[in-house]
């Protein structure tokens, strides 16, 4: 386990990209400030020479990378660290706040009381507790989580805020999906940052809106138009007019409008006509004890639903708690007694039901928001925004189980000891998921951009 004492105070004061001697090699802003001379000199050189060889020993060398799958759990709002991961019970009372801290299956690792599923599976996870950034709004923090890329203006709290495609619409450009099914998945509706930007509407995430805790669940986008469910045949047109239902995000096509509608289309037809599909989504196969293990409610549900499809193949789904449910800035104790003990039962499950069918080795499982919370209790019993520390979970496909990576100081307030950003986060995804966060990628206009602008992963979930 990765604790403070293990790692020595020679990380701190390291920036989000600052990696230490652990790095990989050297991101564009490193090579920036070589300078001139740098270059003259060799350094330059040397600097690139480092880029290859890490690119060229990254794991995607090692392993096949075509079975693997991610589930985020999105924690729109902002989760405290404090109530989840990083408690602080020597901390004075209005910085600890209302709950204690339990042990874990993992000697030296405690969480909030609200967690006690997740304790219970401690040892299949890693919690990060160094993770920062600078962005302290709602919007512009949603989207450098979500992508790797820090906003252009500042954002607050926009429905959509997109300058760079998300990860799930990376892992549908790069990766697809067999069978019919869709390559990114999102329910209930998609994150504010969860769109494709100019890899274009195809890439647009899967949204299925509908509750799965329903007896009346019926993902209508998948399910065949009742004409042709009776043999009726239909022409191109009227075909066309059935699967328009579409529930999509909708934006502007990378190039061709015409050509992404065709694309859209005969994504639609086969949908529909996709046995795995059909399979995948119902969820009232599964046994009602496995329904009822993860709850019968919508997140329990949707939970489970996540599951099934990453086992049928769909390489990203997203279960985001949208809505800001998580800003707690009022009453933070009294929405963690609920909210948060849901939360934890049903990730804690999830987590164990993939181990126990073999499922967590090739799929990657992340739950986190947009930033962590105050270390100070304001008077209205909640914590604000605080970018300058959050704790995420990561669990599966090869990602080291029961370790903490990096600390916070003794009240919360900033990572001590081996400090990420989000651009190490998502290049960790992306290497687990086979994708090379170096690369190179064009926008509508023919512009090249860096998929990630610092592309070292952390090394510690590798």
């Amino acid at each position: 386990m990765r604790t403070l004492a293990s790692q020595g105070a020679a990380s701190q004061g390291m920036g989000p990209q600052g990696m230490g001697p652990q790095g990989v090699y050297p991101g564009r802003r490193d090579c920036l400030k070589l300078g001139l001379g740098a270059m003259l000199g060799g350094g330059f050189v040397q600097a690139l020479g480092a880029r290859a060889l890490g690119a060229a020993a990254g794991p995607s060398q090692a392993r096949d990378f075509s079975n693997t799958r991610c589930i985020l759990f999105w924690l729109d709002g902002g989760p405290s660290h404090f109530e989840t991961f990083d408690p602080k019970p020597d901390a004075p009372v209005e910085i600890r706040g209302q709950f204690g801290s339990i042990s874990t299956k993992v000697p030296g690792m405690h969480f909030s009381e609200v967690m006690p599923k997740l304790a219970s599976v401690s040892d299949k996870v890693t919690i990060v507790r160094s993770l920062c950034h600078e962005q302290n709004l709602h919007g512009a923090g949603n989207h450098y989580m979500m992508t790797g890329a820090p906003v252009r203006v500042p954002a607050n709290c926009g429905i959509f805020v997109s300058f760079h495609p998300s990860m799930g619409s990376v892992v549908s450009a790069e990766r697809g999906a067999a069978s019919g099914l869709p390559p990114y998945v999102t329910m209930p509706s998609m994150t504010r940052s969860g769109g494709p930007n100019f890899l274009g509407t195809r890439h647009a995430p899967f949204v299925l809106s509908g509750d799965p805790n329903l007896d009346t669940f019926r993902v209508r986008d998948v399910a065949l138009p009742r004409e042709l469910e009776s043999g009726r045949e239909l022409g191109r047109r009227e075909l066309r007019a059935a699967v328009d239902r579409f529930t999509r995000y909708h934006e502007r096509a990378a190039s061709d409008p015409v050509l992404g509608a065709d694309q859209n289309f005969q994504q639609a037809v086969s949908l529909m006509t996709s046995e795995a599909a059909q399979a995948a989504f119902q969820i009232h196969r599964e046994p009602d004890a496995m329904r009822d293990a993860y709850g019968r409610h919508s997140l329990g549900q949707r939970a489970l639903l996540a599951r099934r499809l990453v086992e049928a193949g769909v390489p990203f789904v997203t279960v985001a708690l949208g809505g800001s449910v998580w800003d707690h800035h009022a009453q933070i104790f009294k929405a963690f007694q609920t909210q948060g003990r849901e939360f934890d039962a049903v990730l804690g499950t999830l987590i164990q039901d993939l181990d126990d069918r073999g499922l967590l080795e090739n799929t990657l499982v992340l739950a986190m928001g947009e930033f962590g919370r105050t270390p100070q209790v304001n008077p209205d019993a909640g914590r604000d925004h605080w970018s300058s520390a959050m704790s995420i979970l990561v669990a599966g496909c090869g990602t080291p189980r029961g370790q903490i990576v990096g600390a916070t100081d003794a009240r919360g307030f900033a990572p001590i000891d081996q400090r990420y950003g989000p651009e190490n986060l998502v290049s960790t995804v992306y290497r687990k998921l086979g994708i090379d966060p170096a690369k190179i990628m064009y926008t509508s206009a023919g512009r090249p951009t860096h998929l990630v602008d610092d592309p070292r992963p952390i090394p510690e979930l590798m």
